[in-house]
């Protein structure tokens, strides 16, 4: 089904990459008013850091809509989503619950009961923050935040970690 689409809307991650963003349509198929979030680790010890990660869509997803939103965040669509490049194993795709706040300074991602990330507070910083995700080109907030995901082989629990939230802009 590859083909063109556009995603925009706001992003936060946290460490241990929790990203997610809301998305507008591809080929036809709208997504808007959806939600994806990833879950995934990597180990800096491990030659290449390979990630694996488990890509989770908006249980509100139709099948047309799932398989869009699949093929986006598994990076088959092609476009400018630059970090699917570093997967190398998706563990699942898998459909869930997703509560989004982008409220700034508030941001809080909730996956079902498996997982969340949630801000803690802002770090003041006179100058710009961006993320490898995102890009240098979205420049954003740094944040104190917590993370936790207790599915299968993801599972963590971290506080007071790295979170960034942003705008971002992906397409192909």
């Amino acid at each position: 089904m590859a083909g063109s689409y556009r995603i925009e809307g706001s992003y936060y991650e946290a460490c241990n990459c929790q990203a997610i963003c809301p998305c507008r349509k591809q080929n036809g198929v709208d997504l808007s008013g959806l939600a994806v979030g990833i879950a995934g680790y990597y180990d800096d010890n491990e030659p290449g850091s390979p990630w694996r990660v488990t890509i989770y869509v908006d249980e509100n997803a139709g099948d047309d809509q799932f398989e869009s939103l699949g093929e986006i965040f598994r990076g088959d669509a092609g476009g400018n989503m630059y970090f699917t490049g570093n997967f190398s194993e998706i563990l699942a795709v898998k459909r869930a619950r997703i509560v989004l706040d982008h409220t700034a300074g508030e941001e809080r991602i909730q996956i079902g009961k498996i997982a969340g990330a949630e801000t803690v507070r802002n770090v003041d910083f006179d100058g710009t923050v961006t993320c490898g995700i995102t890009g240098s080109d979205h420049p954003g907030q740094e944040s104190v935040s917590n993370l936790y995901c207790k599915h299968g082989p993801l599972n963590w629990d971290y506080k007071e970690r790295c979170g960034f939230a942003t705008e971002l802009t992906y397409f192909s």
